[in-house]
């Protein structure tokens, strides 16, 4: 593939560039099949149902779910994230999430608080960027009935202890949510093997699918309810939503070149996988932590080391508005990075960055070390000027 003239760093917002041959495969049978899934009797509808059930199978190994686990479509993961909060929470009920929230998460709880319908607890984080395991089961209620943790700090990078948090979950019979959006693509999800209920996904960050799209699988018992009511294509007669999955938990026409976007894009990484793209992406994220920690003047947050994270990297430069320093690194060194609060106010609040927020660097699979490189100088010439 070619590489693009921008040096792009900030694959945590959204991958780029994009394998060119997985999505015009995803738009050749796009074209080809053209009908509705679920909408019609004929060959072409059934087909297009067979196209998406057969994606909906690649996404349940790929997350190590099980067989019979409801895999339902929505536009991304902060749709997902919405139907299982509003879905598996009634009046009363108490949610526990943590302070390293998108606000995905942190605002379906605000609004379900200042509502009267829940009240949350929100576990802090440590000087790396980890949640203690001790500190959720320390903020469980007898009214506690949902769990949500982000998996990968979209701000910190760190990867959180899901199989412990899930088997004190178990434990307590409290489902726990994972919000896969940083984390899927990068690295292995087992959603049995940590005992996770339910993963809310999109497709356009590491997954390299394009915009638009993702969901969530559930465990088949898992009670969520629909929250959102239209056509099915099944059960039409009926005046009430149906609640048989995945239908449940989709209303209206499904995103079918996304959804054949995605599944492409999944046995893309399973071909990138066998050329060990994750090691490399690892190997390039602790280049770029040793560089930034040697400039004088950048100041790194929870990257004391890089093991149990993702390749994200938040930093600031003394002297500089996060801003400033992003402008300079486009405007002058055709680097793209992400600034700002990155919809996780309260990370930087606890880091003491809030309102200016920080620096973002974010590596893809397309991330080469000549980037790398390149960002680290670009660094070392801002801070001598500060």
């Amino acid at each position: 593939m070619d590489q693009p003239t921008v040096i792009y760093l900030d694959n945590a917002a959204t991958s780029y560039p994009k394998p060119a041959a997985v999505l015009h495969r995803a738009l050749e049978r796009y074209l080809a099949l053209g009908a509705s899934p679920s909408r019609g009797g004929y060959d072409l509808a059934r087909e297009a149902e067979m196209a998406v059930s057969d994606v909906r199978g690649r996404l349940r190994r790929f997350f190590g779910a099980g067989r019979d686990y409801p895999v339902c479509f929505g536009g991304n993961a902060t749709d997902a994230l919405n139907t299982l909060i509003q879905g598996l929470t009634k009046p009363g009920d108490h949610v526990i999430a943590t302070c390293l929230e998108h606000n995905s998460v942190l605002r379906p709880l605000h609004h379900l608080r200042a509502e009267g319908r829940i009240s949350f607890d929100l576990a802090g984080f440590d000087a790396d960027g980890f949640v203690n395991p001790d500190d959720i089961a320390t903020l469980i209620r007898p009214h506690t009935r949902l769990v949500v943790i982000n998996h990968a700090s979209n701000v910190l990078g760190a990867v959180q202890p899901v199989a412990a948090i899930g088997n004190l979950c178990r434990n307590a019979d409290i489902p726990l949510i994972l919000d896969v959006s940083q984390s899927a693509g990068i690295l292995p999800i087992d959603m049995q093997a940590w005992q996770v209920s339910g993963v809310a996904f999109t497709g356009h960050k590491s997954l390299l699918g394009s915009s638009g799209i993702g969901g969530l699988i559930i465990q088949p018992d898992l009670p969520v309810r629909t929250i959102r009511f239209g056509g099915t294509g099944i059960d039409s007669a009926n005046l009430f939503h149906t609640q048989d999955f995945p239908y449940r938990l989709e209303a209206g026409t499904l995103n079918l070149l996304g959804i054949l976007g995605l599944g492409e894009s999944l046995l893309y990484l399973q071909e990138l996988e066998k050329q060990g793209y994750r090691e490399k992406e690892s190997a390039l994220a602790e280049r770029l932590r040793d560089g930034l920690f040697d400039i004088d003047g950048v100041d790194l947050y929870a990257a004391t080391h890089m093991k149990n994270r993702i390749p994200v990297i938040a930093c600031n430069v003394r002297g500089y508005a996060a801003a400033d320093v992003g402008a300079i690194l486009d405007g002058d060194f055709n680097i793209a990075v992400r600034t700002g609060l990155h919809c996780a106010p309260l990370v930087h609040e606890r880091l003491g960055t809030a309102p200016n927020g920080a620096i973002r660097f974010s590596l893809g699979v397309f991330t080469r070390q000549a980037d790398i490189d390149a960002a680290i100088h670009a660094m070392s010439l801002i801070a001598r000027t500060a």
